[in-house]
């Protein structure tokens, strides 16, 4: 990744107090574009507030056309169905106020961020994370620490007697990370922080209390970003079963032929880039991998996991929107063996 786009990446984290990630879009959605979008910009793909985005740097500056500009960001969320965010390395002002009066999404490091599609308008100034606006859900890392409390209650390592930086290194997260997602907590009440050289979390109450205040202030988010069919399983690559294939194992509902697994986002775009799935599509295939916004894997860590298949509570989040009245039953069979 070239150094324009990671000043934006820190730019928005400093703004935002989140770390995102981008990845080069992969070919398969490059071809779909015509060869002077190719041309005009470096195209990335990334993930802000629970959205995929499309960071679509130019690559000349001189070049500025907002006419063009314009009709170009319509074909890329056309074509790719996607926000688009246009990523400058400055900006005039009278061209800055054109986007503006046009709604495009735009970023200049260090001086504004502008995204009207997702309420964004920060201009040359800092915002601290602590004086953000209160978002409607958990970050994602953060939903991860309130799962990892409470379903590894009967486990010896515990997240209230572990600094920060110990969190970050047993959870594989950046330190930076887990700051972000403890103050995420703490702005929903849902912990305190105690400590000054070292800082610890204490949460505000009982495990099931955590997870019904989360739940009835609709804080949790569905873990699952997208579902990606495939063909053929990746090789050499150990994945937990989830969504259906998963519910027999914490509740009396039968298997069905569809096999669907969990895969943490970033392996799945190496994958993707590495152009190694079979087919994959977005409508059927012998497989369904569930793209996840945390690591599975990580989360089950160290509890007793014999079919290998993903933490309950993810799971209940994954599938509760379903209108299948079997579902619905499970959904409580859930609820009733792990909340407690």
């Amino acid at each position: 990744m070239e150094g324009g786009m990671k000043s934006t990446l820190r730019y928005i984290q400093e703004t935002l107090g989140i770390q995102p990630t981008a990845y080069s879009l992969d070919k398969s959605y490059l071809d779909r574009l015509p060869m002077y979008i190719n041309e005009t910009y470096k195209l990335y793909r990334t993930d802000l507030f629970n959205k995929e985005i499309i960071l679509a740097e130019l690559k000349n500056n001189d070049e500025l056309s907002i006419q063009q500009t314009e009709k170009q960001v319509q074909q890329i969320k056309q074509l790719l169905n996607q926000k688009v965010v246009i990523v400058l390395e400055k900006i005039q002002a009278y061209n800055r106020k054109r986007l503006i009066e046009k709604g495009i999404n735009f970023v200049v490091p260090g001086k504004q961020l502008y995204m009207p599609d997702l309420l964004i308008d920060l201009r040359e100034s800092f915002v601290n994370p602590k004086t953000r606006q209160k978002n409607d859900t958990l970050l994602p890392s953060a939903q991860f620490l309130l799962i990892y409390h409470i379903i590894h209650r009967f486990q010896k390592w515990k997240l209230e007697e572990h600094p920060f930086k110990e969190i970050a290194q047993k959870l594989g997260y950046t330190p930076m990370a887990i700051t972000n997602a403890i103050e995420n907590l703490k702005y929903h009440d849902l912990v305190e922080v105690e400590g000054e050289k070292e800082k610890f979390i204490r949460f505000t109450g009982d495990r099931n209390e955590l997870w019904y205040t989360a739940h009835e202030q609709n804080l949790l988010v569905n873990p699952v970003l997208k579902t990606v069919f495939v063909d053929e399983m990746p090789k050499d690559l150990f994945l937990l079963q989830s969504n259906a294939s998963a519910m027999p194992e914490y509740t009396d509902l039968n298997p069905i032929r569809q096999e669907y697994f969990a895969i943490e986002k970033t392996v799945f775009y190496g994958l993707q880039k590495s152009n190694v799935l079979l087919n994959p599509n977005d409508y059927e295939g012998r497989y369904a991998l569930e793209v996840w916004k945390y690591n599975p894997l990580t989360l089950v860590d160290e509890l007793p996991n014999d079919r290998a298949v993903v933490d309950p509570l993810s799971l209940y989040l994954s599938v509760k929107d379903s209108r299948d009245e079997r579902i619905e039953i499970a959904l409580d069979q859930i609820l009733e063996k792990y909340i407690w």
